[in-house]
């Protein structure tokens, strides 16, 4: 699939996660990025698919996870934060044999966290080439300031 062109942080996030890494063996690109919602698109071929030919579920789940992680990226401030999804609930309803899967996220609440940072609440659902519902669910991605992770990583070293 060829890369949409999207502008400044947009096309830097997308960039970064369809570079390289599993984002790239599985052929996703992101084509919409802002703080509020995330939409990419993922080519049915074999190498997402299971022994029977229909899409892995896992391979689904990445590209949920992926659009969340990139909304993650597109609402922290890149240079003093860091988002990690930490969580993932996602139902299967069907599955598609051939052409695109897209996944959209959609920001659904920002709260706090325990410890440090923030969560960001990502409605997630992927959808067929005909518009239906393929899986659907929340990813959380939490938010932690990298003065935090160093002294975190500090801690680990002493």
């Amino acid at each position: 699939m060829e890369a949409t062109p999207l502008t400044g942080r947009a096309a830097e996030v997308a960039r970064k996660r369809e570079a390289t890494g599993l984002n790239h063996t599985l052929g996703i690109v992101i084509t919409a990025a802002t703080t509020e919602q995330v939409e990419a698109v993922m080519p049915i071929t074999p190498a997402i698919t299971q022994p029977f030919g229909f899409v892995h579920g896992g391979a689904t789940i990445a590209l949920l996870e992926t659009v969340a992680s990139a909304g993650g990226e597109m609402v922290c401030d890149g240079q003093s934060e860091q988002p990690f999804g930490v969580e993932v609930c996602v139902r299967h309803r069907k599955s598609g044999k051939s052409g695109t899967v897209r996944g959209v996220a959609t920001l659904a609440e920002r709260v706090p966290s325990r410890r440090a940072g923030y969560k960001l609440i990502w409605n997630v659902a992927a959808y067929d080439d005909e518009g239906d519902v393929m899986s659907d669910g929340h990813v959380v991605v939490k938010v932690v300031s990298k003065a935090y992770l160093a002294e975190r990583e500090a801690e680990r070293g002493r």
